[in-house]
């Protein structure tokens, strides 16, 4: 932030039609009253033309300057190089001697419009902290305009030295940032480029801390130049104590640790072979440090058993075994891992793998805890290693969890309880029953709340069709259902069997409210007890509404001629249900014409001939019939005489 003092140009009002009358617009600030005088508007004016044109920067040339270079506070604002006119925007004059110039809230400010953007530890400073006169550059007192240096903004570089000590005496150049950052001063590895140097760090190298490498001269200050660095003795003690002075370090080390040994590199100059233990298969690749651990490789070494070197990894499980815990006897040296221990060792044991347990990996029942993993495990039962797939349905008597029961080590599914077991049960599978597969009826039961998968049923507190079955009739039988036979309710079956549900060789219609007699032994059951909604089933069908009068379930063929009051045409006063035909109308009784003689032979039709279409049928009515036997015989039928007694 650079504080400058500006003088706006004196407006000069040129009074039209007035020659030569010239009238100040104002008094000048305090900063300008060396100006305050009409000998002086040309300093900061120029006159002619119709617009004010000003000097400013005639005098502020230390503005100019920052302008002519982009650089600083006003170069934001875009001012115009040598261009004087945007200076009034901001610093207006002629207002008073006591009107201040610069308007300046520090607390607002944004550096960042400077050029200089306050970053890291720099945020939160005060103004003074940095713009004071003694960092002031000497080349830069000269071109401020302000005598009092403790006033100005100007003539602070943007650089570090200026605030800062150079700790190094400008050994390592005027540019700080190429190392050191504004967040923290001592952390210079972040920014300074190591690679760039004649000493690349790789490896754990990069880790170290400037101090270790340079340390402090003669002049008591780290070095940064002259450090030797051909060798790794250089900075590295050898900690092989002159075993190696054939080799050097790097052919069998590297910067990326000291342990990690490069093997490769090493044999081509020492062959492990020629000693009392070869190396073969995992040994090759271990770091000559994981068993010359002192780095002496003089130093004897035990290796007749394996460990010598490497602990129990059991935990002393088969120290009793034959061979104790020496780990040859199941695993080798090309890798811990898979151990030699297979189906045919497994044999040997008190358990032998068989069926299904032949082809578990070993940490399926072994479960993997480390050195804490258990090699001697109980197998008396199957829930030793199985969990309980039946949540305790056969943990009492008889069966007591030995799930051997039902299964077999050739695998869980299909279970050995068939028919034949099934028949020790208390529900016995007859009929329909037979072929019905076990899960159709050993099904979960409903979720539990905390979601925990439930097992298939298998012990039903309640064996009734209705545990398995929906009740299609909804519950319009339950008296009849709930109806006690040998002190037993026999549910569905007091109708169904399990033969076939369509069986119902067990319902007998004539101890309903409508025994079925005559023709009605031959219809179907939906032609009485007719579905809704055009069904075809008689799932939804409401037994007890069946019609039990005639004319509820038959049309009426008469055409409503022998309609009741009410308009309902009574069939059983003429028909029954044994048959339709012959009518069991009494003609003698119920007409005026009694059937006598050779009428009783004649059949209705050829006394009745009159029809009528009643809703596009031809209908035969009864009414009216001619009495009068001329009506039906004509004029020349002979008299009949009467029978002598």
């Amino acid at each position: 932030m650079r504080r400058v003092v500006l003088a706006s140009a004196a407006l000069l009002l040129l009074a039209t039609g007035l020659a030569g009358a010239q009238i100040s617009p104002g008094s000048l600030s305090q900063a300008h009253q060396s100006l305050d005088s009409p000998t002086q508007c040309t300093s900061c004016h120029k006159l002619g033309g119709g617009d004010a044109v000003f000097k400013c920067l005639d005098c502020h040339g230390e503005i100019a300057q920052r302008l002519a270079s982009h650089t600083g506070l006003h170069a934001s604002y875009g001012l115009k190089p040598g261009s004087s006119q945007e200076c009034a925007r901001c610093h207006s004059e002629h207002n008073g001697r006591d009107f201040a110039l610069i308007k300046w809230d520090t607390k607002t400010f944004d550096h960042k419009t400077t050029g200089y953007a306050l970053e890291g530890k720099h945020v939160g400073l005060s103004c003074n902290r940095c713009h004071s006169p003694e960092h002031i550059a000497p080349s830069e007192r000269q071109a401020i305009k302000v005598r009092d240096l403790n006033r100005t903004f100007l003539g602070v570089a943007a650089t570090c030295v200026p605030c800062h000590q150079d700790p190094h005496q400008s050994r390592l150049g005027p540019n700080c940032l190429q190392c050191h950052n504004n967040n923290d001063w001592k952390q210079a590895t972040q920014q300074f480029d190591h690679s760039k140097t004649r000493y690349p760090l790789t490896g754990l190298h990069a880790q170290v801390t400037c101090q270790k490498c340079h340390t402090p001269g003669p002049d008591n200050q780290p070095r940064y130049i002259g450090l030797p660095f051909g060798k790794c003795s250089d900075c590295h003690s050898d900690p092989h104590r002159g075993s190696f002075t054939q080799q050097s370090c790097q052919s069998c080390h590297n910067t990326s640790g000291w342990k990690r040994v490069s093997t490769s590199a090493l044999n081509q100059t020492f062959d492990h072979s020629k000693t009392k233990y070869p190396l073969v298969g995992k040994h090759q690749q271990v770091d000559c440090l994981g068993c010359h651990r002192k780095g002496d490789f003089k130093e004897p070494i035990a290796f007749q058993k394996c460990m010598d070197c490497h602990q129990d990894e059991h935990g002393g499980q088969f120290a009793k075994r034959a061979g104790g815990a020496e780990c040859s006897g199941c695993h080798n040296l090309e890798g811990f891992k898979p151990s030699t221990f297979g189906l045919k060792e497994h044999a040997s044991t008190a358990y032998p793998l068989q069926g299904k347990h032949g082809s578990l990996q070993c940490a399926q029942c072994h479960i993997p805890r480390g050195k804490e993993t258990v090699y001697k495990i109980k197998f008396d039962l199957c829930l030793d290693c199985h969990k309980d797939e039946h949540q305790a349905q056969f943990a009492a008597a008889p069966y007591l969890n030995h799930c051997e029961q039902c299964h077999t080590l050739e695998g869980y599914k299909p279970s050995t309880f068939g028919l034949v077991r099934h028949k020790q049960t208390q529900f016995v599978l007859t009929g329909a029953h037979l072929a019905v597969t076990c899960q159709d009826c050993h099904k979960p039961g409903p979720q539990a709340a905390t979601e925990v998968k439930t097992a298939a049923v298998y012990h039903f507190s309640n064996l009734s069709c209705i545990t398995c079955h929906e009740d299609p009739h909804r519950e319009q039988f339950r008296e009849r259902m709930q109806r006690a036979i040998n002190g037993k309710a026999p549910g569905c079956e007091a109708c169904h069997s399990t033969k076939s549900w369509k069986e119902l060789a067990r319902f007998d219609h004539s101890q309903t409210e409508f025994a079925l007699v005559g023709a009605h032994r031959a219809v179907a059951c939906i032609d009485c007890h007719r579905p809704p909604n055009l069904e075809t089933k008689l799932m939804n069908v409401d037994f007890r509404a069946a019609p039990k009068q005639c004319e509820e379930c038959h049309a009426d063929i008469h055409g409503a001629q022998f309609a009741r009051a009410g308009g309902v045409t009574g069939c059983a006063d003429c028909h029954n249900s044994a048959r339709w035909k012959p009518s069991l109308f009494d003609h003698d009784r119920r007409t005026e014409f009694s059937l006598q003689g050779a009428h009783r032979n004649v059949g209705c039709a050829e006394c009745h001939k009159l029809n009528r279409v009643i809703n596009g049928k031809a209908i035969l009515f009864y009414k009216p019939t001619p009495k009068e036997c001329v009506a039906c015989h004509g004029a020349t039928v002979p008299v009949q005489k009467p029978e002598k007694p």
